[in-house]
């Protein structure tokens, strides 16, 4: 039997009101963002600094006349453009996502009828009728209910549905959450029961719609890696263009050479402009959304792989991020025993517990919504099948609904063999205790049991039975004679693999924040559990809201666990870590979380249990839903910045010597040693060392066991141009040796140049080498796997190899062929720069990488 409520009595609006309304107060839905259109997108990335790089310097290789060289660049300068386009098309997905789905099918009374409309048809002042299982479409005030029961963890966080009333008496509005409330919100979930309510509030006025608007209002910030690299590109370009023309017009005015000029000035150009940068950073990020796919992590925002690395602070949600949003009986108390359930196996529950479930299952609803009975139907499930207390050809009578007055619900059965009536309730201990008519010193024991299973977390419900023979039943569940049966403790269970992860966070500088929308002594719980630091200390939603924003940066500090939190504080909560100079990694997976999400550095969404608007708001979705996830991230983000760092002072020094050697000759009128075609050779070793050898190096061995870096230091750090400045000069010193013992002992220009430049290359794979890692020396690394490193160093030889004896290309590149002992030369002075590289090792230059 299942009750049906009874809408005669309420004639609803007319259609003509209902369309006049529409047309004066707009749909039931939240607008949609105004979408930039495809040039408009387009026109945004061809003003980026990185792009206008890639265009200049394909453009300078096809005027050079390389044209495989300009098509590379050129391809991607399109990649880059396609995977910009891309990411700007999925963010604004979000606000479609919320529209979606707070607009669903919708049943009103219209005319005295009852009709089934669009959600986004739905006005002001429409009758509503909810059933178990219906979405709510708008915010309503309920006129009339029977047992509702509503998932509000859409808006505040909750695993718990809240229990609704009808009474009038409560005319003001409030926010969604907590017992025995007038109001249902669109979004929402009923689990159990039924309601009729007049809708109050439709599209941006209803509390799902002031959430669409905060998460209109937020515009996620630029990265620290995207700032510096946009500034680094346009010094780079203002200054290696400034020296180019420098250079045409010293070389033309001192040797009245203008062809010759130009030559040498694109020649510097291209030495000194490092177009490597952004195919790098482009190229790492990229491998990196890949490989961190693999760990089921999928990037949204590429730069925020990067930025992770670096995250100092971790706020996550505790439903459905540290728990599993799945309640499960915990413990059973009968008898005056309580029964650990996870310790009993199928057939092994103690006979006294037999009847607490029993009559729990009675006391439910036959295919269940909500959340506690589906865990209570599960255990029935587990422990009764092959008992005589499952009742499944029993008929269910009535039912006497929850109200304020008494916070149980009783049902009633009655089976074919049996005349009586059994009678099964369930509701909050006091309320059970209450129809029990329990005596004073029982009662205070019962609440003893009561108060120790809360401190441990769980939802309390408390079982009684009652029989009753005579054909008509009372008109209360109160005039029964109940007897009491125990009490069950649900819980929402952690995760296995939350406890590890944390603690894996801390042993790496991350502090890890716990921000919910639960009770306080749930959060404390579920913090004890997890091994979350300061479990005891707690700041909740009320008494944040009377801070001040500096009153509140400096409580932060001190707190660990924020509970009774609505989706505005969630907000405030992580721009305050900002303002205190943290990098805030959020998690979440409700619609409340959005604005955070997307306000916080990095927004990691569920994306199992997440919502399409978590998922679209954030920058990392978790596919699996598994937290130690976020731990895989956080190496690889660290790893992903090392390699970064290692890449861009091989970089930069090994454009050191090359614009060494190619401003040296104009100043001092000497032969031009290296033209445009050396420099293309070259880039075919620069380019994937520091791209595809560097972002295949693995991590530091002690990348989780150090703090997260300064969010104030750069990646374009001093250091680390000290570094790459030692190197490079190192180099260019060994260069110019050799070519100043080439030319002491009347070498020509042909051999000079052989020389010098295959004293280069071996250099060249040295810097590789020694910049794999600057925890050890550089023999270290050859004993790991890096698959990308072979081919690279056997390619630079094999080039090398060619040019040198081909005679096409010796002369192509206006070489001569070197002998044994002018290889021997080469080799020992590119092995004794990368030594004296080494040497920069035990200074501890290098301590930067590991801070």
């Amino acid at each position: 039997m299942k009750n049906v409520m009874i809408t005669e009595g309420f004639s609803g609006l007319s259609e003509a009101e209902a369309a006049e309304r529409l047309l004066s107060e707009g749909y039931n839905e939240l607008p949609s963002a105004g979408q930039r259109g495809i040039f408009s997108l387009a026109f945004g990335v061809v003003r980026e600094p990185m792009f206008l790089l890639l265009v200049a310097c394909g453009a300078l290789y096809l005027v050079l006349g390389d044209v495989q060289e300009a098509l590379m660049l050129l391809g991607f300068v399109f990649f880059v453009m396609g995977l910009t386009l891309y990411e700007e098309r999925k963010t604004e997905n979000a606000l479609d996502a919320l529209r979606d789905l707070s607009s669903p099918r919708a049943q009103v009374v219209r005319d005295g009828q009852e009709r089934r409309i669009a959600g986004r048809e739905v006005v002001r002042g429409d009758i509503l009728v909810v059933n178990e299982g219906d979405r709510v479409p708008a915010d309503a005030r309920l006129l009339s209910c029977l047992n509702l029961s509503v998932d509000e963890s859409l808006l505040t966080g909750e695993s718990v549905p809240v229990r609704k009333s009808d009474d009038a008496g409560e005319e003001k509005e409030v926010c969604p959450g907590g017992d025995d409330l007038p109001f249902i919100y669109s979004g929402t979930l009923v689990v159990q029961g039924q309601g009729i309510a007049r809708v109050i509030s439709t599209g941006t006025k209803t509390e799902i719609g002031k959430i669409g608007v905060v998460l209109q209002s937020v515009e996620p910030e630029e990265t620290l890696l995207q700032k510096e690299t946009d500034r680094w590109v346009r010094t780079l370009a203002v200054f290696g263009l400034s020296l180019c023309v420098l250079v045409i017009i010293f070389y033309s005015l001192t040797r009245g050479d203008w062809l010759h000029g130009l030559l040498a000035g694109v020649t510097l150009a291209m030495a000194t402009l490092p177009e490597e940068l952004p195919v790098v950073l482009t190229i790492f990020l990229a491998m990196g959304a890949w490989r961190i796919a693999k760990k089921q992590v999928l990037a949204r925002r590429m730069p925020a792989i990067e930025t992770l690395g670096s995250a100092t602070i971790l706020c996550v949600d505790k439903t459905g991020t540290l728990t599993m949003n799945r309640m499960t009986v915990s413990k059973l108390f009968a008898g005056g025993e309580l029964l650990d359930v996870e310790t009993v196996s199928r057939n092994s529950m103690p006979e006294e517990f037999h009847e607490l479930l029993e009559f729990s299952i009675l006391a439910s609803q036959l295919d269940p919504f909500d959340p506690m009975e589906k865990a209570i139907k599960e255990t029935g499930d587990d422990y009764l099948t092959e008992t005589e207390h499952l009742h499944q050809d029993w008929e269910l009578v009535h039912e006497y609904a929850l109200s304020k007055e008494l916070l149980s619900l009783s049902r009633v059965w009655k089976s074919a063999e049996n005349e009586q009536y059994t009678i099964a309730a369930k509701g909050a201990p006091e309320a059970i205790i209450e129809l029990c008519h329990v005596d004073e010193p029982a009662r205070a024991e019962l609440f003893t049991h009561v108060a120790d299973m809360a401190d441990c977390g769980l939802r309390v419900l408390g079982v009684a039975r009652a029989f009753f023979q005579q054909p008509v039943l009372p008109e209360a569940q109160g005039d029964f004679v109940f007897e009491f049966l125990g009490f069950i403790g649900l819980s929402d269970p952690v995760r296995p693999t939350v406890c590890s992860a944390i603690a894996e966070c801390y042993s790496a500088g991350v502090r890890v924040v716990m921000i919910t929308g639960d009770f306080p002594g749930t959060a404390r719980n579920i913090a004890r559990q997890t091994g979350l630091k300061k479990a005891d200390k707690c700041l909740t939603g009320p008494e944040l809201q009377g801070m001040t924003d500096r009153e509140l940066q400096e409580r932060i500090n001190e707190v660990n666990i924020f509970a009774r939190v609505v989706p505005e504080q969630k907000l405030r909560l992580v721009n305050a870590f900002k303002a205190n100079g943290e990098i805030v990694a959020m998690t979440g997976d409700g619609v409340n979380d959005a604005p955070a999400l997307k306000a916080a550095n990095i927004g990691i969404a569920m994306g199992g249990r997440g919502t399409d608007v978590a998922r679209e708001s954030a920058s990392l979705v978790l596919l699996d839903d598994d937290f130690s996830s976020i731990v895989q991230a956080i190496r690889l983000g660290r790893r992903i910045f090392d390699n970064i760092r290692k890449a861009i002072a091989y970089i930069f020094a090994i454009h050191i010597p090359i614009a060494g050697m190619s401003l040296f000759p104009v100043l001092f009128q000497w032969p031009l040693l290296l033209l445009p075609a050396h420099i293309a050779l070259l880039q075919l070793v620069i380019d994937p060392a520091c791209s595809i050898v560097f972002e295949a190096e693995g991590e530091e061995a002690d990348v989780m066991n150090r703090p997260p870096r300064n969010s104030r230091e750069p990646l374009f750090c001093r250091k680390t141009l000290v570094l790459s400045l030692m190197q490079g000069i190192i180099v260019l010193v060994v260069l110019l040796g050799v070519f100043w013992l080439a030319r002491s002992r009347g070498a020509d220009e042909q051999e000079i140049r052989a020389l010098t430049f295959t004293t280069l290359m071996i250099s060249n794979l040295g810097l590789i080498l020694t910049n794999r890692t600057w925890s050890t020396t550089f023999a270290s690394p050859l004993r790991s796997p890096n698959a990308a490193l072979f081919p690279v160093v056997a390619g630079a030889i094999l080039f090398l190899g060619i040019v040198l004896y081909v005679p096409f290309f010796v002369q192509l590149f206006r070489f001569s062929a070197l002998h044994l002992p002018d290889l021997l030369l080469c080799l020992s002075a590119g092995l004794g720069s990368v030594l004296s590289v080494e040497g920069l090792k035990r200074t501890g230059v290098s301590g930067f990488f590991r801070r």
